[in-house]
């Protein structure tokens, strides 16, 4: 069953989730994110014990200056990429946007997501909505996904679970993993 699953890590970078990073100058309330990020180490770690592929996607080059290509802001925070694990590098809101993701996970007979990361209405829903249109099964580690105000997150995951996707947590997640 693991072997048909894969967990990404959606934006889980400096620019959108530390302290020195471009949201927190701006004047976000990264409290959230930092949780998100903190509960995704959990979750990779329980991930790569199950044998789930782990899958980080980065934003590179994005709009206002955020995670431009070789500078501190793109750097992945939090749980970092493993030799082998893939990277897939984004310029759009959604992972699957001329990235070839989708093409990589069903070479590896992948069926279902385990979506993480930052932030829940923008790039998360976004390449939630975009695996949806690709025939995968969405499941989201709502503690470990955030944005810049709670109320934007609840509703995106709401939106989400009324179109399919499964919400779950890290502890349920793990708790699963561990069993197989």
């Amino acid at each position: 069953m693991t072997s048909k699953t894969a967990l990404l890590l959606i934006d889980m970078q400096v620019d959108f989730g530390a302290p020195d990073g471009a949201m927190a100058r701006r004047g976000a309330d990264i409290a959230a994110a930092q949780a998100a990020v903190t509960r995704a180490e959990t979750l990779v770690a329980a991930a790569r014990d199950a044998g789930v592929a782990v899958v980080f996607v980065r934003l590179l080059n994005g709009a206002e200056n955020l995670c431009t290509e070789g500078t501190h802001g793109a750097a992945f925070i939090g749980p970092q990429p493993m030799p082998g694990e893939a990277i897939v590098s984004k310029s759009r809101f959604s992972a699957f946007a001329r990235t070839g993701l989708a093409d990589l996970l069903r070479a590896r007979g992948i069926g279902t997501l385990v979506l993480a990361g930052l932030t829940t209405e923008c790039c998360v829903a976004a390449t939630a909505w975009a695996a949806f249109e690709e025939g995968f099964r969405v499941v989201l580690a709502a503690d470990a996904c955030a944005a810049y105000a709670d109320d934007l997150h609840r509703h995106a995951l709401k939106s989400l679970q009324l179109s399919g996707a499964t919400g779950t947590n890290v502890a349920a997640l793990a708790a699963a993993w561990e069993k197989i």
